[in-house]
């Protein structure tokens, strides 16, 4: 275990004893505290009572599922709890139930000891970033609870009438040195000389500038050095005599990290910007702008996480490609760029949809994390125009469409994303095909399918096949484009939505 990282207190829910005591005995060597519930109602009731670090829960249980009680301790939690789920079940709906019910990752049984301990690790980190962020919190207010403003009462003269402690801090002068002064010396020039114009304006009915109000202003120090203060006035009348209290909070420190929260986020929105650019000189190639080509990215972010390519090689080989990296955002965008870029090359070379695919599979073992993959589907259409080769894994199933839209030939996903799996363990063998004039082959991500209106509809199948009938090839992206937008009318896409569609010449 990591020296500087300190244990985790794990709640391991399972009701096989056999699979307790196994990551009890594996989670011990890595040096962590375990407890134990036998379903999931017990692990409700063990997370209430022992607060853990970390949950790891099985899915399939008595009394109460995981999911289930995944959803009842995220409801309860007053701060982030991590929670992996454990399965040997691996369908996408489990993993996809599991990550709406809160959990945060998955790990399917038999566990690897390795991967086990490396997730650990990374949680480890995170948990500590936490921590020490609620300890920072806690301690800059604590800071700001100790810290006393500056309370100044003033007569109708702008003399100060009685002042508190932190008065003598904030403008380093005695009690003796304020009573009795005109509030004015406490300003810096043009302020000092004008203050005692705008107080007798006020008392002659002149419209307020600062009074029942608060604004920033110019403070000075017995020194002479200037500081940057809040300051809020209110206007007292006692025995026929009118008074003004002055509450002043110096905001040298608010503005300094104000400022440098300014500097920081125009930084980040500049590297946002860049790295925008080079996303998009990746996504934006020519083979893209092929008449035969026609395509749609909706990302739910400034970066989508789902990618098309089309190439075509020297020898007149066509190749199309569509990709879904698990996530969103920037870092789903950056996941899935070394295909693109493997994509294009390879494409260059002519080479065969299994080597493509057996090269970007090992490019993804080495490049991005544990517990990210990459759903994609290949197709290579034959210079003849008479035959093709595809392979898919993990997206929904490619269709082969006819002149008016109709299905004749679904290209099931039959292969694991990559980036999983080695490539001794990854069938990479492509399927062939027919392929005649008027056809044309529809590649999309299940962020179409999945897409929910206000109502938690789904788009689905059905939406999809009953937009592709009777449909040309040229306006099949538009009627897609279109349904879609009327069936979310203004609900948001919660997930990146892409289509490709690849037409016979």
């Amino acid at each position: 275990m990591t020296p500087d990282l300190p244990p985790l207190h794990i709640l391991v829910a399972d009701d096989t004893q056999a699979n307790l005591k196994l990551m009890e005995a594996m989670l011990g060597r890595l040096g962590h505290k375990v407890s134990t519930a036998n379903n999931g109602a017990e692990a409700v009731s063990r997370f209430t009572e022992l607060a853990p670090d970390l949950i790891l829960m099985d899915i399939m249980m008595p009394v109460m599922d995981g999911f289930e009680a995944a959803r009842r301790i995220k409801a309860e939690s007053t701060h982030w709890v991590p929670l992996i789920f454990l399965s040997a079940l691996e369908r996408d709906q489990n993993l996809l139930a599991g990550l709406e019910a809160g959990g945060d990752d998955y790990l399917a049984k038999p566990v690897n000891s390795v991967i086990l301990e490396a997730k650990l690790r990374s949680i480890q980190k995170a948990l500590q970033f936490q921590h020490e962020a609620i300890a920072t919190r806690k301690r800059i207010e604590n800071l700001s609870n100790s810290v006393l403003d500056a309370i100044i009462t003033i007569d109708s003269h702008g003399v100060i009438t009685q002042c508190n402690l932190a008065t003598e801090l904030i403008f380093q002068r005695t009690m003796d040195e304020l009573v009795g002064q005109n509030v004015s010396s406490l300003m810096p020039e043009p302020q000092r000389s004008e203050h005692d114009f705008y107080l007798r304006s006020y008392l002659g009915g002149g419209a307020p500038k600062i009074v029942g109000s608060r604004r920033e202003v110019t403070a000075q120090r017995k020194d002479g050095s200037c500081f940057q203060a809040e300051l809020s006035v209110s206007e007292v009348r006692h025995n026929g005599q009118r008074f003004f209290t002055g509450i002043v909070r110096d905001i040298t420190e608010q503005r300094r990290i104000k400022d440098q929260l300014d500097a920081y986020y125009t930084a980040m929105q500049e590297e946002q910007v860049l790295a925008k650019r080079l996303i998009e000189m990746q996504l934006h190639r020519p083979g893209l702008q092929d008449p035969l080509v026609q395509y749609w990215v909706a990302p739910t972010t400034s970066f989508s996480g789902d990618v098309v390519a089309a190439a075509r090689s020297p020898e007149g080989r066509r190749y199309a490609l569509l990709a879904d990296a698990t996530g969103h955002g920037l870092g789903a965008a950056i996941s899935v760029l070394p295909v693109l870029a493997l994509f294009y090359r390879m494409a260059a070379q002519n080479r065969e949809v299994t080597e493509i695919i057996e090269e970007l599979n090992q490019q993804l073992r080495e490049s991005i994390p544990n517990g990210r993959f990459v759903a994609l589907g290949l197709v290579c259409i034959h210079p003849e125009e008479s035959q093709g080769s595809i392979w898919v894994g993990g997206i929904p199933e490619v269709l082969l469409l006819d002149e008016w839209g109709r299905i004749e030939q679904r290209f099931a996903s039959a292969h694991l994303p990559l980036g999983i799996v080695a490539n001794g363990d990854l069938n990479t063998q492509a399927l062939n095909f027919n392929w005649r004039k008027g056809q044309q082959i529809m590649f999309y991500s299940d962020g179409l399918v999945e897409a929910e209106n206000a109502d938690g509809e789904a788009f689905g199948k059905d939406g999809l096949e009953k937009t592709l009938a009777h449909t040309s090839p040229s306006g099949r992206r538009m009627s897609l484009m279109r349904a879609l937008g009327s069936h979310l009318s203004e609900s948001p896409a919660k997930d990146d939505v892409s289509l490709l569609l690849l037409s016979h010449s």
